[in-house]
């Protein structure tokens, strides 16, 4: 019986479920965990000592401002995901108040950051599709299925709309996880001002 109780609770941790902005807290925390070895958040927060404090205060105005207002966002226990529909995508892009907010956070990092958004976005498809702009687990929940859970989740709404889906990895080590879920590498993005690359990831709409 104790066998069947911790399967459904582990089932019930990965259960994806839709994100609201009171979840803020929570999801800052996770992806400040799931993110603090990722070369391009280490590139826009340099300094080991305010990293935790900044990437929590970054990943908590993109929801509450960005992706929890427009996006389809959504998480587990222990990870979240933050998904665009194709009728949102002009919404989703940061308004002029969250910019300046960024900028703060950012410090002196805030214009290699904006240099970085405008060359990914010259990159973005112009297709209708669904774009995924983040995705991460807590990695002291590393494969409990919580991040496969919210990507199978998003992937099934693309298919449902019979659209693509895209993303850019910045970790050469997500690109297997992204291709065992039909995504292939479009090509690589050098961030500016020898920062590390990006990796342009496209999955075709499921037949």
């Amino acid at each position: 019986m104790s066998m069947t109780n911790t399967t459904n609770a582990a089932s019930a941790a990965n259960s994806p479920r839709p994100a609201t902005l009171d979840d803020a807290t929570a999801i800052s925390r996770t992806l400040t965990l799931a993110f603090d070895d990722d070369p391009m958040m280490r590139w826009f927060f340099p300094d080991e000592a305010t990293r935790e404090a900044g990437l929590g205060r970054y990943f908590a105005t993109i929801f509450t401002r960005q992706y929890g207002r427009h996006g389809v966002c959504e998480r587990t226990e222990s990870a979240a995901s933050f998904w665009v529909p194709p009728g949102a995508q002009d919404k989703a892009v940061p308004d002029a108040e969250t910019v300046q907010e960024l900028t703060e956070i950012l410090g002196d990092r805030a214009p290699l950051f904006r240099e970085a958004v405008e060359l990914a976005a010259e990159h973005g498809p112009k297709e209708p599709h669904w774009y995924l702009a983040v995705v991460g687990a807590d990695p002291a929940a590393q494969g409990q299925g919580h991040g496969s859970a919210l990507l199978r989740s998003g992937l099934a709404k693309a298919d449902a709309d019979g659209l693509p889906v895209y993303l850019e990895s910045s970790k050469p080590a997500n690109i297997p996880v992204y291709e065992h879920f039909g995504f292939a590498v479009l090509g690589e993005v050098e961030l500016p001002g020898g920062g590390p690359a990006l990796w342009a990831m496209r999955r075709p709409a499921a037949a």
